[in-house]
């Protein structure tokens, strides 16, 4: 199966989102992931509802949203709502993660959980069967422009022997530079978030970059 080229939002021209979401449509991307932040949970804020709506009235793929915030359970229905996809939850940021995960289910979008880069396997082992999606941050969470962090390669690894035994998919975020993408998808990883290492702020347009990354 061809790897998920997931354009990070966050890291595109945000007075344009319109704009920008349809030139990365057209580029080829796959599916388009956005960062939401309370500054609690992470120190950081990232984008809000009326982001998720600039994007997805403006493709008709799938978008994802990435709920750095605490107590996810509260906002779910609402993401659901305004036409997410896929949402994941950080479960160390939830008391009662899989009763989110099923609501997640029922509202119509596809489960998923981030997992930080010092959140170990076995924490959330119980969680496998639950999800659909399972996004492993190879950066710590807040902040674009961050450096691949490589013990969490043995993570990666753990999980792609999980996935021979749950029906999950694998994307990477954080630090995605063409190397990694190569060296991470030749293993079996499924996507991968595009940012600032590989997509934005580039002299090439988006179509070409995505183009080459899909050869990798």
């Amino acid at each position: 199966m061809s790897k998920l080229l997931c354009p990070s939002m966050m890291c595109a021209d945000c007075g344009n989102l319109a704009t920008e979401t349809q030139l990365l449509d057209t580029a080829g991307a796959d599916l388009f992931h956005i960062d939401i932040m309370d500054g609690n949970f992470v120190p950081n804020f990232g984008m809000g509802p009326q982001d998720i709506q600039g994007v997805v009235g403006n493709t008709k793929k799938p978008v994802d949203v990435h709920l750095m915030i605490n107590d996810p359970g509260r906002y779910v229905e609402m993401f659901a709502t305004l036409g997410a996809d896929i949402i994941y939850i950080h479960p160390e940021a939830d008391v009662h993660a899989p009763r989110t995960l099923d609501t997640i289910a029922r509202s119509g979008a596809k489960p998923g959980i981030a997992l930080n880069p010092g959140t170990t396997l076995d924490t959330v082992r119980p969680l496998l069967s639950l999800v659909d999606y399972i996004l492993v941050m190879t950066v710590n969470p807040g902040f674009a422009g961050q450096t691949y962090l490589p013990f969490v390669d043995e993570k990666i690894d753990e999980l792609l022997e999980e996935k021979k035994k749950y029906d999950f998919q694998i994307v990477i975020d954080g630090a995605c530079s063409p190397a990694v993408i190569a060296r991470l998808s030749a293993k079996g990883v499924d996507g991968f978030v595009l940012g600032t290492s590989a997509l934005f702020g580039k002299e090439k347009p988006y179509g070409e970059i995505i183009e080459e990354l899909r050869a990798l």
